[in-house]
């Protein structure tokens, strides 16, 4: 258990760092693709929302 804290506490910060380098990079066009950001950005959160009920779902049942 402890292993797996520490993988995402690891997974966190990498993401962190990650997320803070590419808010570095200003895109001038933007706004102008804001359509497609939404699509983009609905896709990733369902895709996470679908993995993580997975995941809590899988650890409930692994735990019961």
């Amino acid at each position: 258990m402890k292993i797996a804290i520490a993988l995402i506490i690891i997974i966190l910060f990498i993401s962190l760092i990650g997320t803070l380098f590419v808010t570095k990079n200003e895109d001038a066009k933007y706004g102008e693709s804001t359509k497609r950001n939404t699509i983009n950005l609905s896709i990733i959160y369902v895709l996470l929302f679908v993995g993580l009920t997975i995941g809590v779902v899988w650890y409930i049942v692994s735990v019961i």
